[in-house]
């Protein structure tokens, strides 16, 4: 086979599952609310299952409910029929993916769930489906073509119902105020963990602070550059406000014979780069990098100017590398 067919293959199931997701709109419904809704409030785990490869997509979709804060649990139907049905409380709930909605590896695990009261929001292409009709909740996925050769593999099917699930995730995410320092939680480790790494993690705070007050000699800033290693001091007023920044270049820069007659108001930068402390380290670390800078004070909010930390562009490194 030529290469140019074999590009011309890969960019046709493409366009073909293309077709297929752009038919999904319509499956977002009052019935996908419904389903928001009821997992929401669930008190338990959001047990989500399915029979082959719509096992294997309801596996994605529990690992990503269970990182993005809702607690989930993928259990495939056959083991739930052959001893494996205790996973299931009546606090949780069911999500079942079928894409025919009429395999019988599902009959056990419906009749238990409808004999718990246990809610049941299936997902499938087949409107008139034996999941269907016994689900307390419907999401009916559009028919579309499969994409491979001969019409029957799953591959269309199972990306529309991988993007349902995405759906749901990302509207339960928002329903419940789901927020980054949420995340960061269950996300401590690896290169995610690093990349969610914000200012307050890693920033020197209280006494480790270069800070000193606007009336404060030239001898004081000097000590306490010294001291705390920065080669930045800030200057703060009299309500406690970041108002200035001195850096060793400043002083370098200001040296002459009237040197230690001058106080930290006389010598400082006014207006200095601050940021918040639940910027992300990457950002800080581009933020001085444009600067040319190599130290950021941190605040708790832009406007308040109050100092908490201060952060040195190894820090950043540190990480970031």
């Amino acid at each position: 086979m030529k290469v140019d067919s074999i590009i011309n293959n890969g960019k046709e199931v493409i366009n073909t599952e293309l077709k297929g997701i752009k038919k999904l709109n319509k499956s977002i419904n009052q019935n996908f609310a419904k389903a928001v809704e009821v997992l929401s409030r669930v008190r338990g785990r959001v047990i989500v299952t399915g029979v082959g490869k719509s096992g294997h997509i309801a596996s994605k979709i529990s690992s990503t409910m269970s990182s993005t804060g809702t607690p989930s649990q993928y259990c495939s139907p056959t083991d739930m029929s052959h001893g494996d049905l205790g996973v299931i409380s009546k606090k949780d709930a069911l999500i079942i993916i079928s894409n025919s909605g009429n395999s019988y590896e599902l009959d056990n695990l419906i009749k238990f769930a409808k004999k718990y009261s246990i809610s049941i929001i299936g997902i499938s292409s087949n409107s008139e489906s034996d999941l269907i009709k016994a689900s307390d909740i419907s999401i009916v996925m559009p028919n579309a073509t499969e994409a491979c050769s001969i019409g029957l593999a799953p591959t269309t099917s199972t990306t529309m119902a991988l993007i349902i699930g995405d759906a749901l995730c990302v509207a339960l995410m928002k329903m419940k105020k789901f927020k980054l320092s949420d995340y960061k939680k269950l996300h401590p480790g690896g290169s995610l963990g690093i990349k969610m790494l914000q200012v307050q993690d890693i920033m020197h705070s209280k006494k480790k602070m270069p800070i000193v007050t606007e009336e404060s000699s030239m001898k004081s800033v000097l000590i306490e550059m010294t001291k705390k290693s920065f080669g930045h001091v800030g200057v703060k007023n009299k309500k406690n406000q970041l108002i200035g920044i001195i850096t060793d270049g400043d002083l370098r820069r200001k040296i002459n014979k009237n040197f230690f007659e001058y106080n930290a108001k006389m010598l400082m930068t006014l207006k200095p780069i601050l940021i918040e402390k639940d910027c992300l380290v990457i950002d800080s670390l581009n933020i001085m990098n444009k600067n040319k800078i190599t130290c950021l004070f941190v605040v708790e909010k832009q406007k308040n100017k109050v100092p908490i930390g201060i952060i040195h562009i190894h820090d950043c490194l540190r990480y970031v590398n």
